[in-house]
């Protein structure tokens, strides 16, 4: 692995673990025993390291293979995305989102950008797909909740709606994706939502 990639990885693996805001170049030069003058030779500082590494994460995350490929339906494909979301959740300190919207608004305006884009655009296929497998109503706006989906996603990572001491990443997420499907499904797809939550819950 080249020099400026193993920065970029260590870098994210320490702003997964404590956050963005309390990870220092320092901090990042003594996690790969490096000196601080090799550092400054890729990067001329903090913020450019933020910048680059989620401009690496959202690349990735773009190309990489869909964790739902072979899912028998439109919900099933969200169930095992929920699954995919709990693991990375896991290893996801509460406070990066907000560290990059207050600290580092211009790696923040990228991740928004993939936001209403990329990811806009994959909930909205999930969307038409369960509409035309019969699982989801067939009256759905897409328009309004595609965004309302995105809301959501953003709410849970609102410290002043739901502090961090009191509410658990994995569990704010499981709670709203699953009020947001019953609010969308079918009679069919309320029938396959059961079934998978036995699943999940037996697992």
């Amino acid at each position: 692995m080249e020099t400026k990639d193993r920065i970029l990885h260590a870098a994210r693996e320490l702003f997964m673990r404590n956050g963005v805001r309390s990870v220092s170049m320092d901090d990042i030069a003594n996690h790969l025993a490096m000196s601080k003058k090799t550092l400054y030779k890729w990067f001329s500082n903090k913020d450019e390291i933020v910048q680059t590494s989620i401009q690496q994460h959202l690349v990735e995350e773009s190309t990489c293979e869909v964790p739902t490929k072979g899912a028998a339906n439109a919900l099933e494909e969200m169930f095992q995305l929920m699954q995919w979301h709990r693991q990375f959740l896991s290893e996801l300190h509460p406070s990066i989102f907000y560290d990059l919207q207050k600290y580092h608004p211009q790696a923040w305006a990228l991740f928004e950008e993939h936001k209403k884009t990329f990811l806009l655009q994959k909930i909205i296929e999930n969307l038409e797909r369960g509409m035309a497998e019969g699982v989801y109503r067939a009256d759905l706006d897409l328009a309004v909740l595609g965004r309302l989906r995105l809301a959501e996603i953003d709410l849970c990572f609102n410290p002043d709606i739901f502090p961090n001491r009191q509410f658990e990443l994995i569990q704010l997420h499981t709670v709203c994706l699953e009020h947001f499907l019953l609010g969308i499904s079918s009679l069919k797809g309320h029938k396959l939502i059961n079934q998978y939550r036995q699943l999940t819950e037996a697992e």
